[in-house]
């Protein structure tokens, strides 16, 4: 199996392994027990968030561990905006949003709330995909509560200008929230940069363990009170109660370092690697279209690439060539048969939403396989072709 699937999840770093298993095995003790294994386990646990803290440029009294990111994006969302004192009824996010919002969205929007859903940038624009900044602007009010915006695009890759979305929020009381499941550990995330109130992000998209994710509350002056989605034994100063998990927690802080430790040339290999799946795949298969914003470090996460097929759909692609890895839209949007949300967002038509297909390239990938996957690619796209044929 050639693994082309890094949005979907990414492997488990080896050395993340090794520094988790010594707190499932030998060091099991609960971190919320005042004997000496319970102390060591709390002691290890506090040193991974504040190394997490720290990666992301965040007081560490603002790191909340929490099981995943959709946990993060509910806890965040929904905990802010229905708390008793909260009293601004008006949210608002993006059309290209993760499932993961837009469903506590429309939650809410069912319990009262008024909802905006901002449009983005449309296909055939070097930015196509990232959210339209005039339009979000002018659909921010003074009764405006929250305002979530995705950092980077889980199908297309399109990077938001979270520091300009920012200004707008704030300019206007609302506060900003990003699900960042994407960009943590891909691309640069420094919240003394950018000012984000809260910020979402999970563990098994950067290398690290599935059931680990973070929630940032409260980066700048301005106070964020979260109603707790989870209660009962007060951990985490009430926030998110629950047991918490210092082998994820260790394993999550190990996982985001090395990402830091090797962003700039991991940008870079992955980047060639994603061009010359492209490259390739345009050179023999006449009439791709390439899905999302331009290959802009600014614009596009270096290992993305979402392409429509000129007449054959991206899920008989897939079974064609089971040997590989990748996919025809979200992971966690792949029980639904309509067409992806995203990409019809972008003024994409359904039919080209039905023949696109989504490649993640990441750390284990090399350009041997991505040469192998390529000929089984063209391939089988050209049995596709002959049986239709």
């Amino acid at each position: 199996m050639i693994y082309l699937d890094n949005h979907a999840t990414t492997r488990c770093d080896p050395r993340v392994v090794e520094a988790m298993v010594p707190w499932l095995s030998e060091h099991y003790g609960n971190p919320h027990s005042g004997h000496s294994l319970g102390i060591e386990s709390h002691q290890a646990m506090e040193n991974a968030v504040a190394q997490i803290a720290r990666l992301l440029n965040a007081p560490v009294d603002s790191v909340v561990m929490t099981s995943g990111a959709t946990e993060s994006n509910n806890l965040a969302i929904r905990g802010m905006c229905m708390h008793p004192r909260q009293k601004r009824r008006h949210i608002i996010t993006v059309s290209t949003e993760h499932p993961a919002v837009l469903d506590v969205f429309a939650d809410l929007e069912r319990n009262g709330f008024r909802v905006t859903h901002v449009p983005v940038q449309k296909t055939g624009s070097p930015s196509a995909g990232i959210v339209n900044l005039q339009r979000l602007e002018d659909a921010i009010d003074d009764d405006t509560a929250l305002v979530s915006v995705m950092w980077a695009n889980n199908e297309i890759g399109a990077i938001a200008p979270m520091k300009e979305i920012a200004g707008l929020c704030h300019e206007r009381g609302a506060l900003l929230h990003s699900d960042a499941t994407q960009a943590v550990g891909r691309i640069s995330v420094d919240l003394l940069d950018v000012d984000i109130d809260l910020l979402s992000a999970t563990a098994h998209k950067l290398y690290g363990p599935k059931g680990t994710g973070l929630l940032i509350v409260g980066n700048s002056n301005r106070r964020v009170r979260l109603n707790p989605q989870i209660v009962g034994g007060g951990q985490q100063r009430g926030i998110r109660s629950g047991t918490m998990n210092p082998a994820g927690i260790i394993g999550m802080a190990t996982a985001m370092q090395l990402c830091s430790d090797g962003m700039r040339d991991h940008n870079q290999r992955v980047a060639q690697l994603r061009d010359q799946i492209w490259n390739t795949l345009n050179a023999n298969i006449d009439g791709l279209i390439l899905n999302g914003p331009d290959f802009d470090q600014e614009r596009r996460l270096p290992g993305n690439l979402n392409l429509a097929l000129p007449a054959t759909e991206g899920q008989a692609w897939m079974s064609a060539v089971p040997e590989i890895a990748f996919s025809s839209g979200s992971a966690c949007s792949a029980a639904h048969s309509a067409p992806s949300h995203v990409l019809t967002a972008l003024g994409i038509d359904e039919s080209r939403a039905r023949r696109s297909a989504r490649f993640g390239v990441g750390r284990f990938n090399h350009s041997e396989d991505v040469h192998a996957a390529c000929e089984m690619l063209i391939q089988g796209h050209s049995r596709l072709l002959a049986l239709a044929n």
